[in-house]
């Protein structure tokens, strides 16, 4: 056993610098494989006997793999012979013995996973097999009989066994080195596992397993008088092996006819037939894959030879592109690419067995790429058919755009530029957002992230209005809180119907009678710029609430800090339901 541990010591440390050693190296793909073999096994017969042990045997197997990369499915069978062992003193002076063993057969076969690593030579391979299936398990009788006795007298004894169908569990690695592309040798070492194997019931004993007790005397032995020691109880353990083998690997490569030479090859590039070209597009300045970038091959004329969108590592594949002179062209949200190009010459290093060519296209413009997703207020619920407006903060420009079925948008927004951004959409109301591109450096950051959120709007309810601040004491209506007001105007005159109440509200700083009047005349105001925008004034109802709707704990006589007061000042509205 001393031995087999050494053995399976070496062959993991190999293991292990093969997979050390590996590199992300193009396995071939969509391959079958066949790997016959020759071992030897090393069993561990849990059956609680005494006196009885078990020699090692051959195993003769086979796999079958298929492998779609670095992943596949395989199927093992296995023929494995063992043999028992009786360990029954045989020095017995006078006594004269016969012994009957029976060779043990385990038959079993198996399917499940793979997964392999190939090392940056190519030449060698790891490959990690499980394995799930059914055995049969066949033999093992043992008997050692005192013939001098009349009559004959049993002196150790096991019933064997006679299974089918037990299931059974497989591990194995296995290392291969390829003498060519399609064959190798290889070696491994494997763990199987049979599970609720019962022993028999001899019928003729009555029992599974017994033996006659003795007596050593400083190594004379001498049988005890009496009955012997027997299970009459078939034992439900398990079996188990160890096995180390050795075999070859041939590998059978799908072929497939080239639409350009008409040829059957392997899948990989050729120089008649074309080859692979896999483009990456890439952010310039950040180093960042580009998803959903539009890329286009076209010869020297400009027209499109083949086209596709790159996925989310920013990677598209070209397969087949014949030997020629080409422009690479791409384009991400309306915005064009630096143009790549492939030359002839860089075709003749395309060989069987390589990645093809590969190819970097930059996106080098200097302006950020905002993405963002219009969804229902407090929820993440996205909105689509939402018309979103990006303005810029000291340009008179604006821009439009609609959001898609995923609620999102896309803005192209300038370096050191502010932008507030709203949503529209009938029956709802939206919050103005801003954005600060310098807050970001377009040199380690492209996409800038932004939310905007919607409000459904229903009658007597109350929706907030942000960033209307009124200096202590003051009811002036500032510069920043007209753009928030505005929105409501924009929202009235969608809906030239609609009747609104405009309230305000202060924290319980101050007498309850002063910060009443206060919110009145803030609300007043406030009603009077929406009013001076072109609104009816019978449509409007400013209202000062006071201390008296608290959003919090914070009343009279309760310490709180500044910002637990500041959610109790706020601006509201609510749409009137008719009366």
């Amino acid at each position: 056993m001393k031995t087999v541990l050494k053995i399976l010591s070496t062959v993991l440390i190999f293991t292990f610098v093969t997979i050390s050693n590996a590199q992300n190296v193009p396995l071939e793909r969509n391959y079958f494989q066949l790997s016959p073999r020759i071992g030897y096994d090393f069993p561990s017969y849990n059956n609680d006997t005494p006196y009885i042990d078990y020699k090692g045997g051959i195993d003769l197997g086979i796999s079958f793999d298929y492998y779609f990369n670095w992943f596949g499915l395989g199927a093992d069978f296995d023929f494995i012979k063992n043999k028992p062992k009786s360990t029954y003193p045989t020095n017995l002076g006078t006594i004269n013995t016969t012994l009957i063993e029976n060779g043990i057969t385990r038959l079993f076969y198996g399917i499940g996973p793979n997964a392999q690593i190939r090392s940056s030579s190519g030449k060698f391979k790891t490959e990690f097999n499980t394995r799930f299936g059914l055995a049969s398990i066949k033999g093992g009788r043992t008997l050692l009989t005192n013939i001098t006795s009349s009559p004959p007298k049993m002196l150790n004894f096991h019933a064997g066994y006679n299974l089918s169908n037990v299931f059974s569990f497989k591990g194995q690695v296995k290392l291969t080195y390829f003498l060519s592309k399609n064959f190798g040798f290889n070696v491994g070492t494997y763990y199987l596992k049979h599970f609720n194997t019962k022993e028999l019931l001899d019928p003729s004993l009555g029992i599974s397993a017994g033996y006659q007790p003795f007596n050593d005397d400083e190594g004379h032995i001498t049988i005890k008088e009496g009955n012997p020691k027997v299970r009459a109880e078939p034992c439900n353990c398990g079996i188990s092996s160890i096995g180390l083998f050795a075999g070859v690997t041939i590998k059978f490569n799908k072929t497939k006819v080239c639409p350009v030479c008409g040829k059957e090859h392997t899948p990989f590039c050729c120089s008649t037939c074309g080859c692979s070209v896999t483009i990456t597009a890439k952010d310039k300045y950040t180093g960042e894959t580009l998803p959903n970038t539009d890329v286009v091959l076209a010869d020297i004329n400009g027209n499109i030879v083949q086209s596709a969108t790159t996925n989310s590592y920013g990677v598209v594949v070209f397969k087949e592109v014949k030997e020629d002179n080409y422009l690479i062209r791409g384009k991400l949200y309306g915005v064009t690419l630096e143009e790549g190009s492939i030359t002839k010459e860089e075709f003749k290093n395309c060989k069987q067995n390589t990645e093809g060519i590969q190819k970097v296209i930059e996106y080098a413009d200097r302006n950020f790429i905002l993405q963002g997703q219009a969804v229902v207020c407090n929820t993440n619920k996205p909105l689509s058919g939402v018309s979103v407006f990006l303005k810029h903060s000291s340009k008179a420009e604006e821009k439009r755009t609609v959001t898609d079925n995923k609620g999102e948008y896309i803005f192209h927004i300038n370096e050191n530029a502010t932008y507030t951004i709203r949503g529209k959409k009938d029956n709802y109301f939206s919050q103005i957002e801003t954005v600060s591109t310098s807050n970001y450096n377009r040199n380690t950051t492209l996409f800038v992230k932004l939310e905007v959120c919607l409000t459904y709007v229903e009658c007597n309810t109350t929706i907030p209005l942000k960033n209307i601040h009124f200096a202590l004491d003051k009811d002036i209506v500032r510069e920043n809180a007209k753009i928030e007001l505005n929105k409501l105007v924009d929202f009235m005159k969608t809906y030239p119907l609609i009747k609104v109440e405009l309230s305000s509200h202060t924290d319980s700083q101050g007498s309850d009678a002063y910060n009443e009047d206060l919110s009145q005349r803030r609300a007043n105001n406030s009603a009077a710029y929406i009013i001076s925008q072109g609104i009816n004034p019978n449509r409007i109802v400013a209202k000062g609430y006071g201390e008296y709707r608290l959003l919090n704990h914070c009343a009279n006589g309760v310490k709180c800090s500044d910002a637990e007061h500041e959610v109790n000042r706020r601006t509201e509205f609510k749409v009137l339901c008719p009366e």
